[in-house]
């Protein structure tokens, strides 16, 4: 599963920093013995020393014997660390200290505003600490921030998966004994089975829009980018969702892709019809019978829009923001009632965000809603479709 993954890639980046550093240490003592013989850099550090230091995934920070900074990347500065040659953290100081003292590696984890703002938010770091020749000290902080906001978020999500799969496999189960207490009744068997079955094909779209939202969050890239026609895209994604708005008795009107010039976009096909298609499957369940859903697209100079509205229900103003989150339903009733997973538009949000583009929607209640996706145009190149 990608959460076991990206736990092992953690897991792995937490033992290669930790390696490094004791490699920084084991070369800092051979430089103790050796520092006549190693060939010096411009900063003063050993040749060896200095290839350890590019080598390693994480922030280096080098300071002299009066705690000033020697050498430092970037990522020091832009993370608040450091401020010209000095430190900007008493707790960076301390360990540094305590390691120069000691001449020897110390580690920990360490918690630090990201500037002297009030309520900046702060940032997670594991920090090693090691001694150099000189009086030096070498620091090695690892920005682990994301990583716990990660490990919060999939502890968020599990909860909301195991919540949202009680109600149809809970429905199931009472479904099916009471079917089994009652196999006499035919009457009530028919009007079980079908709600039986509703419940079903609810869980396994659960199940599934469930794994489509892993895949697009795993680390790896989800798809190999191709130029990709959005008018196809268009017709494809309509198809899929016909004869789901005949059933409703919603009516589906799509722009002419024969008078529309090629609207091209770097992306994978099937993602981009598997977005649509949620846009046109949200826009349908939120319809009133007899009600119109429309699809248009246009380019807007490097910007390639596709626009799903309808005449449906409408949108709070309060909730438009947070329609894009996974589980999150405007009316949860309506939803439950025509088998909404709340994950649709999050994989949509998730797939326009992969093709470099944004998903917005306007909408007023009781007046429809308009979804827009805007996606760059890939024929900056001059390639031309047939």
């Amino acid at each position: 599963m990608p959460d076991v993954l990206i736990l092992i890639m953690v897991a792995s980046l937490g033992v290669l920093v930790g390696a490094v550093g004791v490699a920084a240490f084991r070369i800092s003592e051979r430089e103790h013995a050796h520092s006549s013989a190693l060939p010096a850099t411009a900063d003063g550090l050993s040749a060896d020393l200095s290839a350890v230091l590019h080598a390693i995934p994480g922030i280096t920070i080098i300071l002299d014997e009066d705690d000033e900074v020697v050498r430092a990347d970037a990522h020091a500065h832009a993370k608040g660390i450091i401020h010209g040659r000095e430190i900007t953290h008493p707790e960076l100081i301390s360990l540094a200290r305590r390691a120069r003292r000691a001449g020897s590696l110390i580690s920990r984890d360490i918690e630090l505003p990201r500037s002297g703002m009030d309520d900046e938010a702060m940032l997670d770091f594991q920090v090693h600490a090691a001694s150099l020749p000189a009086g030096r000290v070498l620091i090695i902080a690892e920005d682990r921030t994301q990583h716990r906001r990660d490990a919060a978020a999939r502890r968020e999500f599990t909860a909301n998966v195991s919540h949202e799969l009680k109600t149809p496999v809970g429905a199931i189960s009472l479904l099916a004994e009471t079917i089994a207490a009652n196999p006499h009744d035919h009457e009530a068997i028919a009007r079980f089975a079908t709600r039986l079955t509703r419940e079903a094909r609810r869980l396994g779209n659960l199940v599934q829009d469930i794994i489509d939202l892993s895949r697009l969050q795993s680390p790896e890239a989800p798809y190999e980018p191709h130029i990709t026609d959005c008018r196809a895209v268009i017709t494809a994604a309509i198809q899929r969702q016909e004869t789901r708005a005949e059933q409703h008795d919603i009516t589906l009107n799509s722009p002419d892709t024969t008078r529309i010039p090629p609207l091209q976009v770097w992306g994978n096909e099937d993602l981009l019809i598997t977005a649509v298609h949620n846009l046109l499957d949200n826009a349908v369940r939120y319809s009133h019978a007899g009600g119109v859903v429309s699809v248009t697209c246009e380019r807007d100079e490097e910007w390639v829009r596709i626009h799903v509205a309808d005449t449906g229900i409408g949108i709070p103003a309060d909730a438009q923001e947070r329609v894009f989150e996974r589980f999150y339903r405007v009316d949860p009733a309506r939803s439950r009632a025509t088998g909404g997973t709340g994950l649709g538009l999050s994989i949509v949000k998730h797939i326009v965000a992969d093709h470099g583009g944004t998903v917005s929607v306007h909408s007023e209640e009781g007046a429809g809603s308009i979804f827009t996706m805007t996606l760059p145009v890939a024929d900056r190149e001059g390639q031309e479709l047939s």
